[in-house]
C-alpha cells in the first residue's frame, strides 16, 4: 500500500484497525534496531518492539501530524527502553558475543580484532548513564538530526549538543582505559 502514515492513521483511527499492519512493517526495522541497540538483547528487542506498537496503537489519536511519524514512534520506543533500563538498574546488561555489521576484515586475525573492538565500544556504550547513551544512539545510530533528537526527548538544543559531548567524552575516556588495561595485560605475559 503506498497510502501515507497520515492516511493510514487517519482510516486507522475511523475503524479500520487492519491498516496499522501497513504501518507495523514500515516501521518494525527502525523500532526493534533502536531497542537493540538500546537494550543489548535481541529477547529484550522483541519484548520492547511489540510493547512499543500496541502503545503507538493505541494513542494514535494523540499523535501530532506536524512531526514525522518515526519520531514519534522513535520517542515510544525509546521511553519504553528507557523505562525497562530503569527497573533493572544495577543487573548486568548482556553483551551479544558477535556484531554482524557486514565489513569483514581479509583475514580471520583482522575479524576477530575487528569483533574485539567492537564489543568494547558496545561495552562502553551500555555502560553510559542512560541520559548519555539515549542520545549517543539517537544521533549516531539512527542518524537523527539535533532538532529529531528535540523532537524526541523534548530538550532543547543546548541540552542536546552538551550530552551528545560528554557522552562522546566519557566513551572516550572509557575506551582509552580499556586499552590501556589490555596493554597491561599484554605487557605482563611477555
Amino acid at each position: 500500500m503506498n497510502a501515507s502514515d497520515i492516511e493510514i492513521i487517519s482510516q486507522c483511527l475511523k475503524g479500520n484497525g487492519n491498516l496499522f499492519e501497513v504501518l507495523i512493517e514500515r516501521y518494525k526495522k527502525l523500532v526493534y534496531n533502536t531497542a537493540y541497540r538500546m537494550m543489548g538483547s535481541r529477547e529484550e528487542a522483541e519484548d520492547i518492539s511489540q510493547e512499543a506498537f500496541i502503545r503507538v496503537y493505541n494513542s494514535l489519536s494523540r499523535y501530532n501530524p506536524e512531526y514525522k511519524f518515526a519520531t514519534w514512534v522513535l520517542r515510544i520506543t525509546t521511553n519504553l527502553c528507557l523505562d525497562n533500563l530503569r527497573k533493572r538498574k544495577g543487573e548486568t546488561v548482556p553483551i551479544e558475543e558477535q556484531y554482524n555489521l557486514g565489513d569483514e576484515g581479509p583475514t580471520p586475525e583482522e575479524e576477530y580484532i575487528k569483533r574485539e573492538k567492537q564489543i568494547q565500544v558496545q561495552n562502553a556504550i551500555n555502560k553510559l548513564p542512560d541520559k548519555y547513551k539515549e542520545f549517543l544512539i539517537m544521533f549516531h545510530h539512527r542518524n537523527l538530526s539535533y532538532q529529531e533528537i528535540m523532537n524526541i526527548t523534548g530538550e532543547s538544543i543546548t541540552i542536546v549538543k552538551n550530552r551528545l559531548y560528554r557522552a562522546r567524552q566519557m566513551l572516550k575516556e572509557s575506551l582509552m582505559k580499556a586499552e590501556k588495561e589490555s596493554e597491561k595485560v599484554c605487557n605482563a605475559g611477555k
